[in-house]
Parts: structure tokens; C-alpha cells; sequence
């Protein structure tokens, strides 16, 4: 779940819920501009105007609160890159 919201937000997302299991739902929400318009192989639906924000969205239809903070996060750090031999 959180590797989807992650792309939706373009941001990372920690789930802190303790949720367990896999859960089956349909958020309907509005993407903000500039949020790439597809995840994964199925692209979201048209935009309707009158849906709400994905914050809200997450919020009101599961209860759930998507909030920002600061903490540490994973990094990859390449120092040098080399072209192979050539055997």
C-alpha cells in the first residue's frame, strides 16, 4: 500500500498504522497536478472536479491520516562508476 500512496504523493510514505493483512479498497480522489496519472499498469480514471484532494480522500473514506514529518530515510549513494572490461 504505502509504495502506491508513495508514488501518489511523490514522497515517502511509512506506514505507521500496525495495520496487518491485505485489504481491499476503492478511494476516490482528485490528483493534485503534476502526480503522474497512472501507477502501475491500470491508469486512474478521468478526473472528476468534485472529488477530493487524495489527503482528504484517505481521511474521510478510511480513516486514515496521511501526515507530514521528518525522520530518516534510506539512501543509496553511488561514489564512483566504471564502464566494464571488455574480456
Amino acid at each position: 500500500m504505502t509504495p502506491i500512496f508513495s508514488a501518489l504523493v511523490q514522497r515517502p510514505v511509512i506506514d505507521k498504522t500496525g495495520l496487518t493483512g491485505i485489504y481491499d479498497f476503492t478511494l476516490t480522489f482528485r490528483p493534485e497536478p503534476g502526480i503522474p496519472g497512472a501507477v502501475g499498469p491500470n491508469p486512474l480514471p478521468p478526473v472528476d472536479p468534485e472529488a477530493p484532494g487524495i489527503f482528504t480522500a484517505i481521511q474521510e473514506q478510511l480513516g486514515l491520516k496521511l501526515e507530514s514529518a521528518r525522520g530518516p530515510v534510506e539512501v543509496l549513494v553511488i561514489d564512483h562508476a566504471e564502464k566494464p572490461d571488455a574480456n
